[in-house]
């Protein structure tokens, strides 16, 4: 066995995640991001881990946050995933041009997805990657039922507002 990464990112692609958007406030500041480095990582107790690209301006608010929230993106909503992941909040207003309303932590939560999750956050990991995972706990959950959720080849069009890595 190699240590070959276009393998590893054949593989990735071929499992096709589903797309969330992560929103974080703290001291004021909002910030959000489409990702689609996510899972639940534990059964009991329950916990959620969100790998956020330390590029990101989402990563800089999220590091001071209590809470976060998870948006499950469905089919409906690549505008959102454009807004979310095109978008930096480094020169864009997100809030401005979506509604939301405050949750747990002050954490904005997106009236357009019914699919979600807060979660408190409980412990931080950076091995040195150019990402970081957050694992968080659950303190609400909402879904309306089953859902189409958008995808990462849905969003392949998608530049994304600031560089990779």
């Amino acid at each position: 066995m190699t240590g070959d990464g276009a393998a590893l990112d054949r593989m990735m692609a071929a499992l096709d995640a589903p797309m969330v958007v992560v929103t974080a406030a703290a001291r004021g500041e909002r910030a959000g991001c489409m990702v689609g480095f996510h899972s639940q990582s534990s059964i009991e107790p329950r916990r959620c881990a969100l790998w956020i690209s330390k590029a990101n301006h989402t990563y800089r608010v999220a590091l001071l946050a209590t809470h976060l929230a998870v948006h499950a993106l469905t089919a409906d909503d690549h505008d959102l995933a454009e807004l979310f992941g095109g978008r930096t909040g480094d020169e864009v207003d997100k809030f401005a041009r979506t509604p939301w309303i405050p949750g747990p932590g002050g954490v904005p939560l997106l009236d357009r997805c019914p699919h979600r999750a807060v979660v408190r956050r409980v412990a931080l990991l950076d091995e040195g990657g150019d990402h970081v995972c957050i694992t968080g706990e659950p303190v609400a959950a909402s879904s309306r039922g089953p859902f189409t959720p958008l995808r990462l080849h849905d969003v392949d069009d998608i530049a994304p507002g600031h560089p990779v890595g």
